[in-house]
């Protein structure tokens, strides 16, 4: 059940250092989630495995249309996501979830590395993409990154992501002139080594410059590509030609 390599971690830290947000009346709260499947019984097992890893499962859908309902009324911090479900499907749910409560994040399940899929969760807005045959670790995980701020993608969808930048189109490409260049060289180095797999702190050493001056590139980086993620960052710089993924 488990894949064969690590979710990304968030800049710096520990993912499970991100289970609990802070009150401000004092102490920590557990993050609140919400689950959105039409298999009842994948939704029980869920329930029970995310309650054990210390979220506190606040309600259940059962179809997308439910899902956007429910998460308006209860606002929780994570919705888990099944992409294939009545009503409306999960892509659309996620896309009017983000669009009417932007602090809500999303993770999405699916069954199959599939490209569209993947491609139009980005755009919808979801903070993670897992495939279901993974480890209750694993969906913790992505649950703990998102929160974070951070994407995760399980090893097919990685895969799956890289076959579907590479049928863009690239409109520029290496080595434009300075004047042409829709972000700078430093901040080219910095989203290469993003497109890599390089974290925060990882960045920061190879490029001998501190996470700092990282996350303030990858800020520039998000407003110059009109992106909300480093997914979405690289997904659009891939398309301009200003990064390659091997």
């Amino acid at each position: 059940m488990n894949l064969p390599s690590r979710l990304v971690p968030p800049p710096g830290g520990d993912v499970r250092t991100a289970v609990d947000r802070h009150d401000p009346r004092g102490g920590d709260v557990p993050i609140r989630l919400m689950l959105a499947d039409d298999h009842r019984m994948l939704r029980e097992g869920l329930r029970r495995s995310m309650a054990e890893q210390g979220f506190d499962v606040v309600g259940e859908a059962g179809d997308g249309d439910e899902a956007v309902r429910l998460a308006d009324r209860l606002r929780p911090d994570v919705v888990l996501m099944d992409v294939t479900m009545p009503e409306i499907d999960g892509v659309e749910a996620t896309r009017q979830i983000r669009g009417s409560i932007p602090g809500v994040k999303v993770v999405m399940l699916t069954m199959h590395a599939d490209q569209e899929v993947l491609a139009e969760a980005i755009r919808a807005g979801a903070s993670g993409y897992l495939v279901k045959d993974c480890s209750t670790e694993e969906i913790a995980t992505a649950v703990r990154l998102a929160v974070s701020g951070e994407t995760a993608l399980s090893p097919q969808l990685a895969a799956s992501m890289l076959n579907e930048v590479r049928r863009l189109d690239r409109t520029r490409g290496f080595g434009a002139p300075e004047d042409e260049r829709v972000i700078t060289r430093r901040e080219e180095e910095v989203l290469q080594l993003i497109a890599d797999g390089c974290s925060t702190p990882e960045v920061a050493e190879r490029l001998y410059i501190s996470q700092k001056t990282v996350k303030n590139h990858l800020a520039s980086i998000y407003q110059k590509l009109d992106a909300r993620d480093r997914t979405q960052a690289v997904l659009q710089a891939v398309r301009m030609g200003i990064v390659h993924l091997d």
